[in-house]
């Protein structure tokens, strides 16, 4: 009866894109899931799985009977070294082309070992929405396939527009774009008030892998189950209006962390995938502080700045003499190691704190914390909602510049520093939202957010009300083929 009882468990198989932040965001939703009942099967790359094991210890990968981690190789020759930072295009281009082979045989071995393991066969697929290739696996094995759009419904509102931008915008400007980034871009649906360079940045500096990539992605997004966007929708309402008759089978189910922080299971919680050691004297230090008095700076996972705006970021962080801590990763100027001037050093040592890595989420719920310097990637964005504090926002690549536009713009959370960074500007732009009208009127609106957020994911809300729905009407289905 218990082995019975067990095959007939729903398991799912959970495959994140390789990137610190989508891995973030796909672990999250596995533990919520498991709390649900769901059996699971987490896939880690090779490289990412030894680095977290290097970062968090030997063990913190061993899972739970039901709840375990399996790997699959990148597709990357030469494989990377283990030390060092795996370059974005070449490995996004990597995974796709290559997963589908190590995704067929993860499911063939886990269902082929159903007998002697006592497991269940596997039921579906959970993968981020930038690997929709695996529709391709999920209709070998006839089971649903649904992903996990780690960004703004914004974005991909965007993204579903990308022929219209191609031929309005990029065609008839080519060599020229740069010359419009003020150009408003009127013709999608749900977004007003937008101009090019608040569009994805792949658009129009040149990352064509970045472009194909995504475009080769879209394509599948509404032959898949369904949808889950990591937003809510009060947050971004418009949009989802007219989303919704794009993608009928789109379910908004965010932010992820406070879904996750109703589990009552700390075994469970307790499971991270941190590809960098986390500095925990973070906490101890914020505790010393005043409430309100600390600027939080993390440029996130993956972006890199010069040696000269590093410098710039740290003087006007000296000049506006408020408290900070600042993350700074071993990679994050290009080329070479960020040094920080001795003199800088010397100036801010009675109220800076300098660290490789910390637990955001809780540094931006700490008393302490008033403001995040940040990239604008949409896993701190939510982090920084969920916290309730207001943004400095720089944005580097991606969906950043279009995040960045929303909080400065549509949210009232935000304020935005320019590409070409100097001190004078981070000094003023602190001081005016540690001390000035601006700030205290954005504080509002964040401590606004954070209020809709919790509403959104308490046992009632749109975002807990959408998780419910997307088990029951999706993930115990069987797909018919």
């Amino acid at each position: 009866m218990e082995c019975t009882s067990v095959t007939k468990k729903p398991h799912a198989v959970i495959v994140p894109l390789p990137f610190q932040s989508h891995i973030n965001a796909m672990l999250k939703l596995a533990k919520i899931l498991h709390c649900k009942g769901f059996h699971i099967t987490f896939v880690n790359t090779e490289f990412n799985h030894q680095k977290i094991l290097n970062s968090r210890g030997p063990d913190s990968l061993k899972g739970l009977p039901d709840f375990r981690f399996v790997t699959i190789p990148d597709g990357l020759i030469p494989p990377s070294d283990i030390n060092s930072t795996q370059e974005i295009p070449a490995l996004w281009q990597s995974i796709y082309f290559n997963c589908l082979t190590p995704i067929q045989n993860v499911i063939t071995k886990l269902n082929q070992a159903v007998a002697s393991s006592g497991d269940p066969p596997v039921s579906c697929i959970v993968a981020d929405a930038l690997l929709s290739v695996l529709l391709e696996v999920a209709d070998e094995f006839a089971i649903p396939l649904v992903l996990l759009w780690t960004m703004s419904a914004a974005l991909m509102m965007c993204l579903l527009h990308d022929q219209h931008v191609t031929e309005k915008v990029l065609i008839p400007l080519k060599d020229e774009l740069h010359e419009h980034l003020n150009l408003p871009i009127d013709f999608i649906p749900g977004i007003k008030n937008i101009r090019l360079k608040n569009l994805p940045s792949f658009w129009w500096d040149g990352n064509d892998t970045f472009v194909y990539l995504t475009q080769e992605a879209v394509k599948r997004f509404a032959k898949v189950s369904a949808i889950i966007i990591t937003t809510f929708d009060e947050l971004e309402r418009e949009v989802l209006n007219e989303l919704k008759f794009l993608l009928p089978s789109m379910y908004t189910i965010g932010p992820l962390q406070l879904l996750e922080q109703q589990i009552p299971n700390n075994l469970l919680r307790s499971f991270k995938s941190n590809l960098w050691k986390e500095d925990q004297d973070c906490l101890k230090w914020l505790d010393s502080k005043q409430p309100n008095s600390v600027v939080y700076v993390n440029f996130g996972s993956t972006t890199v700045m010069t040696s000269q705006q590093l410098i710039e970021f740290a003087w006007g962080l000296a000049n506006s003499k408020h408290p900070f801590l600042w993350i700074i990763r071993p990679d994050l100027v290009i080329g070479e190691a960020a040094v920080l001037p001795a003199e800088f050093t010397e100036e801010t040592a009675d109220r800076g704190m300098i660290s490789g890595w910390c637990p955001q989420e809780e540094v931006l719920c700490h008393s302490s914390t008033a403001a995040f310097l940040t990239h604008s990637g949409w896993n701190s964005t939510m982090d920084t909602i969920c916290g309730g504090v207001p943004i400095l926002s720089w944005p580097y690549f991606g969906d950043q510049t279009t995040n960045c536009w929303y909080a400065c713009g549509h949210w009232g959370i935000g304020m935005e520093i320019d590409k070409n960074v100097k001190r004078d500007e981070v000094e003023v732009i602190v001081r005016e939202l540690m001390e000035g009208e601006k700030g205290k009127a954005m504080m509002k609106k964040a401590t606004k957010w954070k209020k809709s957020a919790e509403e959104a994911t308490k046992p009632g809300g749109s975002s807990y009300a959408n998780f419910i729905k997307i088990i029951k009407e999706v993930l115990l289905l069987k797909k018919h083929v």
